[in-house]
C-alpha cells in the first residue's frame, strides 16, 4: 500500500509502499478513506512528542471503512465505516481504567504514535476502540470530530457550566468547540494570534461574540479558558483573563515551558488543569451530541502525498478550520 512515512534518521514525511497491514485477532483492517491532520503530528514530527515508534505512519483522525474483519469481532461489518481516533489500546485493569480513567492508562498505546495510523490506504484498529459514525457528516466533514472534536469537548466538560468561555489559539479544535459553547447558550471570546483578522472573522461567523489577539485584554472577566495553542506564554495571560474561581484548561498534548509568574494570579481559587488524551466513553458521547448540534467543520483537503505541505500550513496558521488528508 502508498503510506507517508516519517523517516527514522531525518524525521521527514516520505512516500513508500509498504506491506500492507493485516487484520489479526480481535481487530478490523480498515481502508482509509480520510485522515485529519492534527498539531500532535506536528510535535512527533519535530520530535517533542519522543515515546513513540520509527519509522511511523502518523494519523489518528482516521475516516475509512471495513475491509476485512478479524477473528473474535463481533457488531462491524466490511463496508461499515468507523473511525480510529489517537486512543487505540489500553491495558483494561489498572487502576486507571477500572475506574473510566482509561486516558491515563501508564501502558495505553496511541494510534499515529505507537501505532501505525491513517496517513496511508490501510490501518489496522482493534476492534473495542473503533467508532461507529453518525451519517450526517461526509468522510472529509468528521475526520476532525475524531480528535479536535474529541479533544475540545473533553476540555469544555473541564469548564463545568462556565458562562461565558475563552479559547485562546482559534485552530481545528477551537473552531468546533466554539460551535459547542455557543450551543449550549453559552458566551465564547476567541483569542487569536495577534494581528489575525482572518480568524477573527472566522471566530465570529462560528459564534464568538468577541474576538481579538491573545495579546489583548478581553472587554470582560472570563469564567473559563482553555488553551489550544502549545505556547507556555499563554497560561499567566489566561490566568489574568478569568475571574475568581474560573478555570484554565491546557487542551494540548505538548507545550512550551511556562513562564514564573506571581502568585496573585493563580489565588482567588483559580484552577490551572490540564487534559489527557480521551476515553471511548468521550467518542461516543461526543459523535451523538454533535449530530445534534449541528455542528460543522470547515476542512481543506489536500492528496496524500501533500501531507508535509499539510502540516507545514498547519505550522504556519495558514488554515481556518481542518487539515484533512484525502487518502482514497
Amino acid at each position: 500500500m502508498r503510506a507517508m512515512v516519517l523517516d527514522q534518521i531525518r524525521r521527514e514525511l516520505r512516500s513508500e509502499d509498504i506491506p500492507t497491514p493485516q487484520a489479526e485477532a480481535g481487530q478490523l483492517l480498515v481502508r482509509v478513506r480520510y485522515c485529519g491532520v492534527c498539531r500532535t503530528d506536528l510535535h512527533i514530527c519535530d520530535g517533542e512528542l519522543t515515546d513513540g515508534k520509527l519509522p511511523l505512519v502518523l494519523g489518528h483522525q482516521v475516516v475509512g471503512t471495513v475491509e476485512r474483519v478479524g477473528d473474535g469481532v463481533d457488531g462491524f461489518t466490511r463496508g461499515q465505516r468507523v473511525g480510529i481516533p489517537w486512543l487505540g489500546w489500553t491495558c483494561g485493569h489498572c487502576r486507571f481504567c477500572e475506574s473510566g480513567r482509561e486516558n491515563l492508562c501508564d501502558d495505553a498505546r496511541f494510534t499515529g504514535y505507537h501505532l501505525d495510523g491513517g496517513y496511508a490506504e490501510y490501518a489496522v484498529v482493534d476492534a473495542r476502540f473503533a467508532l461507529r459514525l453518525p451519517g450526517s457528516y461526509s468522510d472529509a466533514e468528521i475526520a476532525p470530530l475524531l480528535c479536535a472534536g474529541l479533544i475540545g469537548y473533553r476540555a469544555l466538560a473541564m469548564t463545568a457550566d462556565a458562562p461565558c468561555v475563552g479559547l485562546y489559539g482559534f485552530g481545528s479544535s477551537a473552531h468546533i468547540v466554539a460551535q459547542l459553547a455557543t450551543f449550549q447558550g453559552r458566551k465564547v471570546l476567541a483569542f487569536t494570534r495577534p494581528g489575525d483578522e482572518e480568524a477573527q472573522r472566522f471566530a465570529r461567523s462560528l459564534g464568538a461574540q468577541w474576538a481579538g489577539g491573545s495579546d489583548e485584554v478581553p472587554p470582560e472577566p472570563i469564567a473559563a479558558a482553555i488553551i489550544f495553542a502549545p505556547v507556555g506564554g499563554l497560561v499567566p495571560r489566561a490566568l489574568s483573563a478569568v475571574e475568581k474561581g474560573g478555570t484554565v484548561v491546557c487542551a494540548g498534548i505538548h507545550m512550551s515551558a511556562i513562564p514564573t509568574f506571581p502568585y496573585e494570579l493563580l489565588w482567588g481559587e483559580r484552577r490551572l488543569v490540564s487534559v489527557a488524551n480521551l476515553t471511548r466513553t468521550d467518542g461516543e458521547e461526543f459523535m451523538a451530541l454533535a449530530a445534534r448540534a449541528a455542528i460543522r467543520t470547515a476542512v481543506t483537503c489536500y492528496p496524500l502525498v501533500d501531507a508535509w505541505r499539510a502540516l507545514e500550513d498547519l505550522r504556519r496558521g495558514a488554515l481556518c478550520g481542518a487539515a484533512v488528508l484525502s487518502v482514497d
